[in-house]
């Protein structure tokens, strides 16, 4: 699974190296390197201006972003009016802000989201709370890095170790991601905080020495799939799935850390500095 990972680039940067057209991020965040479920992140995904008149702008309590632009009541199918495969005609890449751990858009009540942070590769196509955004409103998560946690030895009782994940190259990572939005009753329809926009990541199995970390980890998209990945045109599962091939991890590089990064109250730039490795311990290291 991905449970934690690290968002230190600044907005204006993502809006380079994603190639947005329109910047949707009213309140930019700060850096994070203990990202954590729950949190607001930065969210790449494709979409078209809807015909509907605009919602007020605003910015929802803790880094939630309201919808830009009023949505009708979704369909008996769970999909938005209007979501169709002609909605690539004049779509657009956007940056927003959205919450980790998808909503689906039949859920009661938003607390669902704390156990909806991953998707499997294999399934998410077909489970129930994530197929239909996967056909729909696929993302990307960008990252710089990641963490999994690695017990040493055959002793069930022994501490873990944090590692830390990253590019040798020092770029973003981008994480194939699926992202929904969740009508909140509570809220009259004009209201900037009736629509909540969640996302989840998408996971694989973690190959060769990465694996001996971790057995899963994200699945993270390469620049030349990510047109297609985002297109949201593209909604035939026999289409999508096979941009879902793990990338290379031939450039991934991992470091042990600090367990300081076990506490999510804890965050800076500290927690992705190198610490001693447990003997044994997998070490692909680049200090």
């Amino acid at each position: 699974m991905c449970g934690r990972y690290a968002s230190a680039r600044k907005r204006t940067e993502l809006l380079e190296e994603f190639g947005v057209e329109r910047d949707r991020v009213s309140v930019p965040l700060e850096s994070d390197y203990n990202v954590a479920p729950t949190k607001p992140v930065y969210a790449v995904l494709t979409r078209r201006p809807r015909g509907t008149s605009q919602a007020p702008a605003g910015q929802a309590p803790a880094g939630q972003p309201a919808a830009d632009q009023a949505v009708p009541a979704r369909a008996a199918d769970g999909q938005a009016p209007g979501e169709t495969g002609e909605q690539a005609a004049g779509a657009a890449r956007e940056l927003r802000v959205v919450r980790w751990g998808l909503v689906p858009s039949w859920a009661k009540d938003p607390s669902i989201g704390s156990r909806m942070i991953n998707a499997r590769a294999e399934t998410v196509s077909v489970k129930p709370a994530f197929r239909r955004a996967f056909a729909r409103r696929r993302c990307l998560l960008p990252a710089d890095g990641y963490y999994e946690w690695y017990r040493p030895g055959d002793d069930a009782k022994a501490a873990k170790q944090p590692y830390y994940i990253y590019r040798e190259d020092g770029g973003p990572l981008a994480f194939a991601g699926l992202y929904e939005l969740w009508r909140d009753p509570s809220f009259p329809d004009d209201h900037p905080d009736a629509w909540l926009w969640t996302s989840t990541i998408i996971t694989t199995n973690a190959p060769d020495e990465l694996g001996r970390i971790h057995d899963r980890m994200p699945m993270v998209i390469g620049p030349e799939r990510w047109a297609d990945w985002l297109d949201p045109g593209s909604s035939d599962a026999a289409d999508l799935l096979p941009l879902l091939a793990p990338a290379s991890t031939a450039r991934l590089i991992w470091r042990p850390v600090s367990t300081a990064v076990n506490s999510v109250r804890n965050n800076g730039p500290a927690l992705i500095e190198p610490a001693e490795p447990e003997p044994g311990g997998p070490v692909k290291t680049l200090f």
